[in-house]
């Protein structure tokens, strides 16, 4: 079966995915960890019928293996040829076929469909190269760098809601929050689904082709890991030799902000585990009385707790190990910040900074 050549092979370098319907028949499970934007996943095997013929191929042999996974995909592949049809109602777009490597799955899937008559090719190297041919354009970004704006404060003073507002009206925010799904420390994947390194780098390079003609980025300032996700190092010299601009908040606002974002009334259950974690970096005495709010729901005391005993000397240890001085912002308001925040980039940009 993996000898069968009739289906067009295509590189990704040479093609444009918007031009097809893209599918990819790995499992479930490999779906998720990453894909490619836009594709639809139609999988050959479940994730446990994978790791049975992989067990098979291991312990007994390739051939058997085969036959195990072609007794498993034929009573299947009426329904796959009607969800193939059903994609292409609208349009006559072909179909871009990946697996793990271009191997077996895809070439034998593709092959049943271009029997079937279907317009079906093949992507040389599956869902590896797609991989491969991200990281060396995220690569090409460190070796022509612009300047970057930063937006720096201590927690809670309503950086990430001012970038979000920012790239919604047209900035070149790169969020990498939100392309990590994660908020940057132990509560970060509280109320969010964090991301690989692989769906990591795929948004950027995504978000990055949107932005590539501005002459300058905006990013939070952000810690080389964000959750599971680490951050390119050309971005975190951008960071530090960019324009800071320092906001300021008060402190029952950023209080009232943590909150807000944080939902803990949801989610009470998951921050009690992330204050368990935080017991030993506290002093004794603050764990407890923070534990005691913790337990009535006073969270607006727990997240008071938290800023004066720990995020804010944190964060100022780290604050004195930049040369250059920022520029701060003192802020009343989301709206107030996001004002000052865009007054001050029109100025950046006035003096040719950006």
């Amino acid at each position: 079966m993996s000898e069968i050549r009739s289906v067009p092979v295509v590189p990704i370098e040479s093609i444009n995915l918007a031009d097809f319907h893209i599918i990819d028949v790995r499992s479930p499970k490999e779906f998720q960890e990453f894909h490619i934007e836009g594709a639809t996943n139609v999988p050959i095997f479940s994730n446990e019928e994978r790791e049975e013929v992989g067990t098979t191929y291991k312990q007994i042999g390739k051939e058997e293996a085969k036959m195990l996974g072609l007794s498993i995909v034929s009573p299947k592949l009426p329904q796959m040829v009607e969800r193939l049809k059903g994609l292409a109602d609208s349009d006559s777009k072909p179909y871009l076929i990946y697996c793990a490597r271009g191997g077996m799955r895809s070439n034998s899937f593709a092959s049943v469909m271009k029997l079937m008559g279907l317009d079906c090719c093949q992507l040389i190297g599956g869902i590896r190269s797609y991989r491969q041919y991200i990281t060396a354009k995220l690569e090409q970004y460190s070796e022509t760098p612009k300047p970057f704006i930063v937006l720096e404060g201590l927690t809670g003073t309503r950086k990430t809601d001012i970038l979000e507002i920012l790239q919604e009206e047209g900035y070149p925010v790169i969020n990498l929050e939100r392309l990590a799904g994660h908020r940057g420390s132990i509560f970060g994947e509280i109320g969010n689904e964090g991301r690989s390194q692989k769906m990591f780098d795929r948004d950027l390079f995504r978000r990055l082709e949107q932005i590539d003609q501005q002459p300058y980025f905006i990013i939070e300032s952000e810690s080389k890991r964000i959750g599971r996700v680490i951050v390119p190092d050309w971005i975190l010299r951008g960071k530090e030799e960019g324009k800071r601009l320092h906001i300021h908040y008060p402190l029952e606002s950023r209080v009232q902000s943590i909150c807000e974002t944080y939902q803990p009334e949801l989610f009470h259950d998951q921050i009690g585990e992330a204050l368990h974690l935080l017991k030993k970096r506290l002093d004794s005495e603050v764990y407890e009385r923070m534990l005691l709010s913790f337990h009535v729901k006073d969270y607006e005391n727990v997240v008071r707790a938290l800023l004066k005993s720990y995020y804010d000397p944190k964060y100022n240890f780290t604050a004195h190990q930049y040369c250059s001085p920022g520029i701060d912002l003192a802020i009343e308001n989301l709206e107030d910040g996001l004002e000052k925040v865009k007054n001050m980039i029109q100025k950046l940009q006035h003096h040719s900074y950006c």
